[in-house]
């Protein structure tokens, strides 16, 4: 069985991070080996929450990894409570890094135009420089403007789906560039005149050729859906196939999974109902 050590927040509500990609790569015959950066009583979106930040107990992780000997076929990097964690995270790939390794890094910062409450300007440029190790990338729109310097302002200046379209697929091949990385550019979400016909996708990119994938876009930001995304991802990856096919089942499973959760009206910061749509995966 494949194994992925899986370095991200296990946040209790939300259904986001660990608790999103352990049922995720398990389902998908996939050991996740989670190594905790933080442990949250909910995701940082909600109006409170107790946040015990792991980056001191990172290194006995390490340590104790070390001694098992173990081996990851890939490692998967999310939510960082900051700096010092993704010096940890070096050290990380330091000991269990290797050629035959697949990392993905889904450089988490912000969203719909913000940044998150952790975020300051020495992490970003901290992961600027940490995605050029990745194999894979799996920023969303905010956070490919933030790594590749697009002005998210500029971006949702335009009134057209063309222009937009553009500028994203701009800001991903300077991504993939510059870090030699396969990119895929989450919650694109074109303008359109029609209120009713407004879409959200998924944009890969490798250097030669450009993918793209939308789904229905009901107007809602739930948490939890990038990880989700990345977790399918990560998952597909592991059984050899191919990112453009990875991103059809990862919308086709999102999108069921959002479907369901608009009819229950389930409140976006409670992130969806995928558990029952884990069979997708099977």
């Amino acid at each position: 069985m494949k194994k992925v050590a899986v370095l991200q927040d296990l946040s209790s509500f939300g259904k986001c991070s660990l608790t999103a990609a352990i049922p995720v790569l398990s389902v998908m015959g996939v050991q996740a080996c989670p190594l905790p950066t933080a442990v949250l009583s909910a995701q940082t979106g909600y109006p409170s929450f107790y946040c015990e930040d792991f980056t001191s107990k990172m290194k006995y992780f390490i340590e104790e990894w070390s001694k098992l000997h173990v081996t990851f076929d890939g490692i998967y990097t999310g939510f960082v409570t900051g700096s010092d964690q993704i010096n940890n995270i070096y050290q990380f790939l330091d000991e269990f890094y290797t050629k035959e390794t697949t990392l993905l890094v889904d450089p988490v910062m912000g969203d719909t135009g913000e940044v998150y409450k952790h975020f300051t300007d020495e992490l970003l440029l901290q992961m600027r420089e940490f995605v050029m190790h990745a194999d894979v990338i799996t920023p969303n729109v905010t956070e490919s403007c933030l790594l590749s310097g697009l002005s998210y302002e500029k971006l949702h200046s335009y009134s057209n789906e063309k222009d937009y379209m553009e500028a994203i697929e701009e800001a991903g091949n300077i991504l993939q560039q510059e870090t030699g990385a396969e990119v895929i550019i989450t919650g694109v979400n074109p303008p359109s005149k029609d209120s009713d016909r407004m879409v959200i996708g998924n944009m890969y990119l490798d250097g030669n050729k450009t993918f793209y994938r939308a789904m229905p876009y009901n107007g809602k930001s739930y948490s939890g859906t990038g990880d989700l995304f990345a977790s399918v991802i990560m998952g597909s990856m592991m059984h050899g196939e191919n990112l453009e096919k990875s991103v059809q089942l990862a919308v086709a499973f999102l999108t069921e999974a959002i479907n369901d959760s608009s009819l229950e009206q389930i409140p976006e910061i409670e992130g969806v109902n995928f558990e029952k749509f884990l069979r997708m995966l099977l």
